[in-house]
């Protein structure tokens, strides 16, 4: 039995309206945001500049570890008998220079509390720039 005999279907219909809102925001928002640089429009006078000579290198002073946990600062060996060793030896190589940079080597060996020792020490010894000398792993 068919009731309606004479009715069609409707093909469906794509509604472009939302589209087109969703296209119009992103053109908007493109066009905000994008900058427009107009390099050879614009004339530019840079300034000169006489500046002193370069500063000396800071001093610096090398703590060497090896993985036994013995000291050297500046190649000269220094028997470990607690921090307060390590903070005289510092002062020593120092001299009179106000603010050197100590620069730890240690072996990848060495352990942590050894390097620790060494900073505590450069710290006790009123040197807060402390460094670590690192290589690059070798390509194989």
């Amino acid at each position: 039995m068919n009731f309606s005999p004479d009715r069609r279907r409707d093909a469906p219909e794509i509604n472009l309206i939302p589209l087109i809102d969703v296209l119009l925001v992103i053109l908007i928002f493109l066009m905000v945001t994008t900058t427009y640089a107009r390099f050879s429009e614009l004339q530019i006078n840079l300034p000169q500049a006489k500046g002193d000579s370069a500063k000396e290198m800071p001093a610096q002073i090398t703590v060497n570890v090896d993985d036994r946990g013995s000291y050297s600062v500046n190649s000269t060996g220094v028997a470990y008998a607690g921090v307060d060793s390590l903070v005289r030896a510092l002062k020593t190589a120092a001299g009179r220079q106000p603010d050197p940079v100590i620069v730890i080597s240690a072996d990848a060996q060495a352990t942590h509390q050894s390097v620790i020792r060494v900073m505590d020490a450069a710290r006790r010894a009123g040197y807060p720039r402390v460094t670590f000398v690192t290589q690059s792993p070798t390509q194989e």
